[in-house]
């Protein structure tokens, strides 16, 4: 059984450190050494893929788009999921059984169905209300809230069944309302779950290409489309491609070994209802 389990890691870490290593050993090669014959080691090493990826394309614009959307629908979605996973796991209320079937089944279909009627959605609002959606930062937003939201609110609401009530009933002889028993008693218990929100949300909305290759215009472009473009009807820049792949990857990596203990936590503990 260890032979098995031993062979299975060493197997998977092939799988994950030779693509990186790839990838890190083309970004230091001059082009036309990537464009030439593969080799393992680079004839001649460099650093001027890293620097040239912010002149090839506006690398630093799309950064600064995909930090501001990722941040703010991340956040929105543990707001307004920490309230909504409180009251589905602390009260029954009619339909609260059809509201966490119908947030469950919304995971079950691709993005492509929800492609199309938001975009109607949105140019509706536009000639109704005069709301510009498409191509902001905004209309981004509020799409990613569309699939972020709904595991966000399952996730945590497993998180706070396990939680004992008898934390909420103690608050309550102490004199202590629902919202105030929810930030002061409940959350802090909960704060590897939100954490696993938080860092899943991030995630989700940095690595996005769907929805923002559709609904993005050029100011207000995501890295996960903007990398697209060092491929040119002219030539593909792989040193650069991959230059920038490693440089945007570094925020979801650097938060998630930061918050990798509560991260697991929050997912172990919010994935048993």
């Amino acid at each position: 059984m260890k032979t098995f389990r031993l062979i299975t890691v060493v197997v998977l870490g092939v799988f994950v450190i030779v693509p990186l290593y790839i990838m890190i050993t083309s970004s230091m090669k001059p082009l036309v050494d990537v464009q030439g014959q593969f080799t393992w080691w680079p004839t001649h090493f460099t650093i001027q893929p890293f620097l040239d990826i912010w002149k090839t394309v506006p690398l630093g614009t799309y950064f600064v788009n995909s930090l501001i959307v990722s941040a703010i629908a991340s956040i929105l979605s543990v707001i307004v999921a920490i309230f909504a996973s409180y009251a589905v796991s602390r009260w029954q209320f009619r339909g609260r059984n059809v509201f966490t079937t119908t947030i469950l089944s919304t995971q079950m279909f691709p993005g492509v169905l929800f492609l199309l009627p938001l975009y109607l959605i949105f140019i509706n609002i536009n000639q109704t209300f005069g709301i510009q959606l498409v191509g902001t930062r905004v209309g981004l937003i509020i799409t990613y809230l569309t699939f972020t939201l709904p595991f966000s609110v399952w996730m945590l609401s497993g998180y706070f069944d396990n939680i004992p009530r008898e934390l909420d009933e103690a608050a309550k002889v102490d004199g202590a309302s629902a919202m105030t028993t929810l930030f002061r008693v409940v959350l802090p218990v909960a704060r590897p779950g939100v954490i696993a929100v938080l860092v899943y949300s991030f995630m989700t909305a940095w690595g996005e290409v769907l929805f923002a290759s559709v609904l993005t215009t050029e100011s207000s472009r995501t890295l996960a489309v903007g990398l697209g473009e060092y491929s040119t009807e002219v030539n593909v820049y792989w040193n650069q491609i991959m230059a920038a792949s490693l440089v945007v990857s570094i925020p979801v990596v650097v938060g998630f070994l930061l918050l990798q203990r509560n991260f697991v936590a929050g997912l172990s503990a919010g994935a048993v209802k």
